[in-house]
C-alpha cells in the first residue's frame, strides 16, 4: 500500500529519523535513489539481501524519507517504486530562552519539492485502488 506523506500527522519524530538513517544499509538505498526504482532493482545495485531491503524500505518510508508510487500496468501486476522524498533534512536544537524551561529539544525540518504532475497522478492512482 501506497502511503500518502501530505498529512500532517504523519510527520516522523526526530528519532525515527535518525535511527532510520544511522544504517549503512539505509543511507546506500537513499544515496542509489537518483530516480525512482523498486526493492528489487535497489536490492541488486546496493548488494543488499531483498529482504533486508524491504526492511530498511519500510523504515525510511515511515521516517518520511522515501515516498512509494505505484507503477500501473496492464496486466494487474503493479509494481512500487521508491524515490527520495526531501532535497534536505535539518536536525536542530530548538531555542530556549531560559535553560530554568528544561533539557532543549532536538527538531527535524523536511525541505521538499513540489511533486510532479506524474507524481500526483501516480498519488490519486493509488488513492482510487484503495477505495476499490
Amino acid at each position: 500500500m501506497v502511503r500518502d506523506q501530505s498529512r500532517e500527522e504523519d510527520l516522523p519524530s526526530v528519532d525515527d529519523v535518525l535511527d532510520a538513517l544511522a544504517d549503512d544499509a539505509a543511507r546506500r538505498i537513499v544515496t542509489a535513489l537518483t530516480e525512482p526504482k523498486t526493492a528489487s532493482d535497489l536490492s541488486e545495485e546496493c548488494d543488499i539481501p531483498l529482504s533486508t531491503t524491504y526492511r530498511k524500505l519500510e523504515k525510511l518510508t515511515d521516517a518520511s524519507l522515501l515516498r512509494e508510487s505505484t507503477d500501473i500496468r496492464r496486466d494487474g501486476q503493479h509494481t512500487t517504486r521508491y524515490s527520495v522524498s526531501f532535497d534536505a533534512v535539518t536536525v536542530s536544537i530548538d531555542d530556549a530562552d531560559d535553560e530554568a524551561d528544561g533539557p532543549r529539544d532536538l527538531t527535524v525540518e523536511f525541505s521538499r519539492s513540489e511533486p510532479t504532475r506524474d507524481e500526483r497522478l501516480a498519488d490519486l492512482w493509488s488513492e482510487l485502488r484503495e477505495e476499490t
